[in-house]
């Protein structure tokens, strides 16, 4: 299992919010490319970014810090937040981003996901940010009506290779991983499933490298300290 550590952007630095809120919104770092390279140094080979201000706004504000980062490291990193047309697309693969997320758009706008996944293929990941069943759009504070189970069925329909699903009410919270959660999609589903919010212990790493899932994104608890990332690589690849 691949380990994600995180870096959620505000304003061009490292935050993490408590489960969606932005007004409960720490930072951690200042300049994220600081983090990127101690994350690097610990041994991870991915980093998952979202740019939150896209998400919430749409746009990129924060495409230059993203591009500092993949230029300036070895990472392979992934982005979501905000892309919602074909040129944003573009752009972030252009400037060396490995696979873009698409999360609103992907409800809001089926013919735009449709000709995403036709032109871009394993370029584009599918975000799914989960709260009482329902995903969540626009920096998760809206309710889309759509059920995990309905959106995950249309998408591995139309040929989506990469699922990653945020339990909303765990992220930031250090909780423990929502395992039940991923147990159930990694059985019904033959997407690549990443696991998103409140691993926060060696053993949720554990417990969700023994399901099977191609990832996992550890975010606050790589901050904190309460996850040992080198650790936590090494025994995702056990």
């Amino acid at each position: 299992m691949l380990i994600f550590p995180a870096i959620d952007l505000v304003g061009g630095k490292a935050v993490r919010l408590y489960k969606g809120d932005y007004s409960q919104m720490t930072v951690y770092d200042a300049d994220p490319l600081n983090a990127a390279r101690r994350f690097e140094g610990a041994g991870a080979t991915h980093l998952h970014m979202v740019d939150l201000e896209g998400a919430r706004d749409g746009g990129t504000p924060n495409f230059d810090t993203v591009r500092r980062v993949v230029e300036n490291t070895d990472l392979s990193v992934e982005i979501g937040g905000g892309i919602r047309d074909m040129a944003v697309i573009e752009r972030y693969l252009s400037a060396g981003v490995k696979r873009v997320i698409l999360g609103t758009a992907a409800i809001a706008d089926e013919a735009f996901t449709r000709s995403a996944i036709e032109r871009f293929g394993e370029a584009i990941a599918l975000g799914a940010d989960v709260k009482d069943g329902e995903v969540a759009i626009r920096g998760w504070l809206e309710l889309s009506g759509m059920t995990l189970d309905a959106f995950c069925d249309k998408y591995q329909r139309m040929g989506v290779r990469t699922l990653i699903c945020t339990d909303i009410s765990r992220d930031g919270a250090m909780q423990g991983a929502n395992r039940a959660l991923y147990a159930d999609l990694q059985r019904r589903y033959r997407m690549n499933i990443v696991a998103s919010g409140g691993v926060s212990t060696l053993e949720d790493v554990s417990a969700l490298a023994a399901l099977g899932l191609y990832g996992a994104i550890i975010g606050k608890a790589c901050y904190t300290g309460d996850i040992d990332l080198k650790r936590a690589i090494e025994e995702a690849a056990q």
